[in-house]
């Protein structure tokens, strides 16, 4: 069984222990979420659920989605994910709510998020290139430097070069949910996470092994 749930990220703060240490959380809403539609090996090749988080204005859907939520007997949701399952686990049946609660403390995760768009940027912010001297008659401080040989007379591709940072789906590993509190849908997860504040992040039992 794959454990996971949808969630906005609130922001980060930090908790006590009783022994006064500090631990930086991030603070994630997690759930409501709604299973919308079951996925078996028989009709679809696999075992997998499809969840929906956050409302959604009715008036905005197309028919396709309003059928689809119809059939499902649930209220229209704005984010719709799918969470695989083994072969052999039983699937949860369409309308059922996963809470915050399917994670407990000392759970590990996975968090899939969106990271922060930088825009525009050079060589050294986008990958920690060195810069040249900045002084002394030096003529190059903070250029791309060499693309590569002559000899091909052109660039590779994937060459490290200046351009958009950010905005690129990033999964941090392995993270410890340090506190759940399924009365409000709060998550409290050890360490930073991907995106801004109010993005929609995707929280899964980790990967990696504890």
């Amino acid at each position: 069984m794959s454990k996971a749930i949808l969630g906005k990220k609130i922001g980060m703060t930090q908790i006590y222990t009783e022994d006064g240490t500090a631990i930086p959380v991030t603070v994630v809403n997690a759930g409501p979420c709604p299973v919308i539609q079951q996925k078996t090996r028989d009709k679809d090749g696999y075992n997998a659920i499809q969840i929906g988080y956050g409302k959604a204005a009715a008036n905005k859907l197309n028919k396709p989605l309003k059928g689809h939520f119809a059939k499902a007997d649930v209220e229209p949701v704005k984010y719709l994910r799918e969470i695989r399952y083994d072969a052999d686990t039983a699937l949860p049946e369409v309308g059922t709510v996963i809470n915050a609660d399917v994670f407990a403390e000392g759970d590990r995760v996975d968090v899939i998020g969106t990271s922060k768009g930088k825009g525009f940027a050079g060589a050294i912010k986008r990958w920690n290139f060195k810069r040249g001297p900045m002084s002394h008659g030096s003529k190059y401080h903070r250029g791309v430097g060499s693309q590569g040989a002559t000899d091909p007379a052109r660039v590779f591709k994937n060459r490290k070069m200046p351009g958009r940072l950010g905005n690129e789906r990033v999964t941090i590993s392995n993270l410890e949910v340090v506190q759940a509190n399924p009365e409000q849908n709060l998550l409290l997860i050890k360490g930073a996470i991907p995106g801004v504040n109010g993005s929609l992040v995707y929280i899964k039992e980790t990967s990696k092994n504890s």
